[in-house]
């Protein structure tokens, strides 16, 4: 027998600080909750973070396809579940079977759940998805009555909710304004919040920095995560994952030598570097080289030399004391913000949580 080896890379995932970034969520706007958990919670791990959230009553779970709804119930999680995007017609079936939540932005799809609805002998639960700006799905606001009082007729449809998305609840705050003032107008024009059971607009942007008018349901995504995408809110959120790894090697290096790929960096005196076993195949992005992005080790900043690799990135140690080999790296966590990160990379923190690889070992804290 081998000894079992520690992972070289793992994120921690505070499940406590995820459900304290729920409760913030429904402080924000009242109402009910849909936990959006697609994408493997954000790279948190699918079946775990809904397990954590299934016992904090949340309306729905809301995921992207079909596979993902899957996992969940094979988790034995049976929260209702809502599909946020257009379904596949191949996909449908199991849909109605199992009854989850589709939302709907065509008759001709809201016509094929109706007739496999019908074939089961049951009513199927639905929304209607409308499009106030965002562009890639859902019903435009012409004709929108004549178009429910048409999907209203359908016998084995039940039409229990409306809603709508945000496409730059972050960046434009006029044009979101204008955005909350037409779906609550297209509500007026449909009879009023009260034909629904559910009316939803705002993701975590939505019901961090807007009010919820007619709303009951809102979607927090990124915020359960830890991340505020508005500024001004981040110290209501808690960390939710942090990125770990080890130092595996120590070495001193003289002035004048090359530091990884391309020799983009070359030491300018005598440099201890450390190695660290997590590079671009753990999901570290690769386009910080070279921005001046740091890590964490023995309570100091320490900056990222030279190019991020597959597997392993340098670290100067030069001035942090007897940092050796096994010492744990944050990579990014409570003392290096993962926005920090992203802005390095010229990305989003919703594709850095996203990119972190599976063989990044993920342990959870409760």
């Amino acid at each position: 027998m081998f000894p079992v080896s520690p992972p070289r890379a793992w994120a921690e995932i505070d499940l406590g600080a995820l459900r304290r970034n729920l409760s913030v969520a429904r402080e924000a706007i009242g109402g009910a909750q849909m936990a959006v958990v697609k994408a493997g919670a954000y790279g948190h791990g699918l079946e775990e973070i809904a397990r954590a959230l299934a016992t904090e009553d949340i309306a729905f779970f809301g995921v992207a396809n079909v596979g993902e709804a899957r996992r969940i119930r094979n988790a034995g999680v049976d929260t209702r579940i809502y599909l946020l995007g257009a379904t596949w017609a191949e996909e449908r079936e199991e849909i109605v079977a199992r009854e989850w939540t589709p939302c709907i932005s065509s008759i001709e799809e809201a016509g094929q759940f109706n007739r496999l609805a019908a074939a089961r002998g049951i009513r199927l639960k639905v929304h209607l998805a409308v499009d106030t700006g965002m562009g890639r799905g859902g019903f435009v606001a012409e004709n929108l009555p004549e178009t429910l009082a048409l999907l209203e007729r359908l016998e084995h449809l039940e039409i229990e909710g409306l809603g709508s998305h945000l496409p730059s609840a972050d960046e434009d705050r006029d044009f979101t304004l204008r955005q909350f003032e037409e779906f609550h107008a297209i509500l007026a024009s449909l009879g009023g919040a009260s034909r629904f059971k559910w009316v939803h607009l705002a993701n975590s942007a939505g019901l961090l920095g807007y009010s919820a008018g007619d709303c009951n349901l809102s979607r927090p995504g990124l915020m359960l995560y830890g991340i505020s995408p508005l500024d001004g809110f981040q110290a209501r959120l808690s960390t939710v994952m942090t990125l770990k790894s080890r130092v595996t090697l120590v070495r001193t290096l003289p002035a004048g030598h090359g530091v990884s790929y391309g020799r983009q960096f070359v030491t300018r005196r005598e440099t201890r570097v450390a190695t660290i076993g997590i590079g671009y195949g753990d999901g570290y992005p690769r386009h910080v080289s070279g921005k001046g992005a740091d890590v964490w080790i023995r309570g100091r900043r320490l900056p990222i030399l030279g190019r991020v690799t597959m597997d392993q990135m340098m670290v100067d140690v030069t001035d942090a004391g007897d940092v050796c080999e096994g010492d744990e790296v944050e990579i990014f966590g409570p003392n290096i913000p993962v926005t920090e990160i992203a802005a390095k990379g010229e990305t989003i923190v919703w594709e850095i949580f996203t990119g972190i690889t599976p063989r990044v070992m993920r342990c959870y804290l409760d």
